[in-house]
């Protein structure tokens, strides 16, 4: 398979201020809720344009119901937009406040959609962290990634997404995110090049500042020697 590698996602000479980040998507949520939400019908409505376009009858017996099915798919593939992930992680244990060795989720599924075509983009997500005096529950952690999954993306982002959010919430001593997935807009389209994943990483605290944690962690997730840089 071949892999392009996608490291640094950010570095500290980038000025990435994710202070800034969080108020920034803050007031594009405030634009986005003074925007009126189109009703299901404006919806449905929009797919049978759409199926015309593409040069079918959306009256034919075949795609009667279609419109509705595609908005409710619609419904779950984007779900993601109605749920908070810092509320997910709030609920922590603090009776394993001694276990200081490293904590990882590999091969967590991931599907989301490209924001720039609206196909699918497949593969999985690796996390790791190093917890200081609290853990979560293994699942919030896949539920995170469902949640910013189910959004329209693009892979860097969605990578320091999940990464900043752990450690906005858990403040562990580090936080390592790796996602290696293939996205159909470069497949079925365009160049179509089958077979080609792209890898993403963002790495904080000690597993961007001791290798030795970093390499831990790249090797518990099976790929010791992928080559990615910290981000």
């Amino acid at each position: 398979m071949d892999i392009l590698i996608l490291g640094a996602l950010r570095d500290r000479e980038s000025g990435y201020d994710m202070n800034k980040e969080l108020v920034g998507k803050r007031s594009q949520n405030t634009d986005a809720d003074r925007r009126r939400q189109p009703t299901r019908v404006e919806a449905e409505a929009a797919v049978r344009t759409l199926i015309e376009w593409a040069g079918d009858d959306p009256d034919r017996e075949g795609l009667l119901g279609t419109p509705e099915r595609v908005v409710r798919a619609y419904e779950e593939f984007f779900a993601g937009y109605h749920e908070d992930p810092v509320a997910l992680l709030t609920t922590t244990f603090q009776e394993t406040a001694d276990y200081d060795e490293m904590i990882v989720m590999r091969d967590i599924r991931l599907e989301s959609h490209c924001e720039h075509h609206i196909v699918p983009i497949l593969g999985k997500v690796h996390i790791g962290y190093l917890p200081s005096d609290r853990v979560v529950g293994i699942s919030k952690l896949a539920r995170v990634v469902e949640v910013f999954a189910k959004r329209l993306q693009i892979q860097e982002t969605l990578t320091a997404q999940i990464a900043d959010t752990i450690q906005k919430v858990l403040q562990p001593q580090g936080v390592g995110v790796v996602i290696e997935a293939a996205h159909q807009c470069m497949t079925t389209r365009g160049v179509r090049k089958p077979g080609v994943s792209m890898v993403t990483s963002r790495m904080l605290g000690s597993f961007r500042d001791d290798p030795t944690t970093r390499r831990e962690f790249l090797s518990i997730i099976g790929n010791p020697r992928s080559g990615i840089a910290s981000a």
